[in-house]
């Protein structure tokens, strides 16, 4: 959460930058600051609060062209931006309010929820760029690449919205969709006994990953990259596993590709299109045994994060 606070941080003083000169002051007694009541939907249709990070951009009415809003008296780039706790302000020192003088506006929420267990601790995520009158369906945030080569980070957990409000007569309110996928990934030996003291490390690769989500829509787009992401050995060594990675969705089946260097130096790997496609607020935990190969899917309950888990079995051979 810190990264996308750091990120949204830089995205904002980017965006300040073009509209400096702008004189779109008002008198602040005609601005106003609506209260709010956020909530993820799951997907049985019940709902819970949101408690993270939001981000709060208003746009023209019926529109995706973005408005700015009003800070200090005068009409900026800088969007909204909350520290929300079930579902409303929390820490108002380190918030930035939406404030607008009366009217009707197109809002788009943009969130990462609070963290229920544990997630990779290194995501990354390319920004959309903001500024007053910029088209925002034609804008979007995109995956990191890693430095030097052809694969990309992990990306937030992220949840998104949409809605028309009446500043002036209703709340900021929406009920926030998932729109990543979640993925945890846990390599064991088949008879449940310690891993070879002979592996020095285990690297995962997704394929077939899109490379964009549309900012105005939520909709993945793009061109499909290669997400990686290393697993790490349990204390007591039976496992090598990773904290849950988020996934922008994929574009069809994925690929799932394992890669185990061993302490001499040679590089054994595995590879296997997974059953179905990695949909948004999905959670997809995969366990690894050496053993023949077979599949297993089945559809399990939501987590504490609102997932729909699903849950494949690979056993896998001698792998060259």
């Amino acid at each position: 959460m810190k990264k996308l606070i750091m990120f949204i941080g830089i995205a904002v003083l980017i965006a300040g930058c073009s509209d400096d000169d702008k004189d779109n002051t008002t008198d602040n007694s005609h601005l106003i600051s609506p209260r709010m009541a956020m909530s993820i939907d799951n997907i049985n249709g019940q709902q819970s609060s949101f408690t993270g990070i939001l981000t709060v951009i208003p746009c023209d009415a019926n529109s995706s062209i973005y408005y700015g809003n009003y800070v200090r008296g005068k009409l900026s780039p800088f969007y909204g931006y909350y520290q929300v706790k079930d579902g409303t302000f929390y820490d108002g020192s380190i918030n930035r309010e939406i404030s607008l003088p009366i009217g009707t506006y197109n809002m788009i929420y943009w969130g990462t929820p609070k963290y229920q267990d544990p997630v990779y601790a290194h995501p990354a995520i390319k920004e959309a760029a903001h500024s007053i009158g910029l088209d925002m369906s034609k804008q979007s945030l995109g995956l990191f690449k890693i430095s030097a080569d052809t694969i990309y980070y992990p990306v937030f957990d992220l949840v998104y919205a949409a809605q028309t409000i009446k500043i002036g007569s209703e709340s900021l309110k929406a009920s926030l969709k998932r729109v990543v996928a979640g993925l945890k990934v846990v390599l064991k030996d088949k008879d449940d006994t310690v891993l070879s003291s002979s592996i020095d490390s285990v690297a995962v690769r997704i394929t077939n990953i899109y490379s964009e989500l549309n900012y105005y829509t939520g909709e993945p787009q793009g061109i499909p990259r290669t997400i990686a992401f290393p697993l790490a050995r349990s204390i007591d060594g039976t496992q090598m596993s990773n904290s849950t990675v988020m996934l922008f969705p994929s574009a069809g089946k994925s690929e799932f590709q394992l890669t185990i260097t061993l302490k001499n130096g040679n590089v054994k790997s595995f590879k296997q299109t997974l059953s179905s496609p990695l949909n948004a607020n999905t959670k997809l935990t995969l366990t690894l045994s050496l053993g023949n190969i077979f599949s297993e899917e089945s559809s399990g309950d939501f987590t504490v994060d609102n997932w729909n888990e699903k849950n494949e079995n690979i056993d896998v051979p001698i792998i060259e």
